[in-house]
């Protein structure tokens, strides 16, 4: 026996590892990605696309920052950074970064950082 109990059997079962999720790599092909760029998809998506890219290019179906990115694919930031970039280079997603932040997105990222 090895000593574990069912349930952290499950609980590895159920966790991907983000080095898994992201190829490897830890940066993102595009380095200019902050917390309150916003990302919106470019036509629907890929049905090749790897789940979680399917699934941010479908959150991204409005313009989303990145930080809600992450809170709402369930990613650690790096993670969502590394992929929405991946994204990007694809044609699947476009970024833009805001000039200015109005105070309800700034309260926003806010909230969703602190949820991670």
């Amino acid at each position: 026996m090895s000593g574990e109990s069912p349930l952290e059997d499950t609980e590895d079962a159920d966790f991907v590892r983000p080095f898994i999720i992201t190829g490897g790599r830890a940066e993102p092909l595009q380095a200019d990605l902050r917390l309150e760029t916003l990302v919106v998809a470019v036509g629907v998506p890929d049905e090749t696309l790897a789940f979680e890219r399917r699934h941010i290019v479908a959150v991204c179906e409005r313009p989303t920052t990145v930080a809600e990115v992450a809170d709402r694919v369930g990613v650690p930031l790096g993670v969502a950074k590394v992929l929405i970039s991946d994204l990007v280079v694809a044609g699947q997603l476009a970024c833009r970064q805001p000039a200015e932040l109005p105070l309800q997105m700034l309260e926003r990222i806010r909230d969703h950082v602190r949820a991670l």
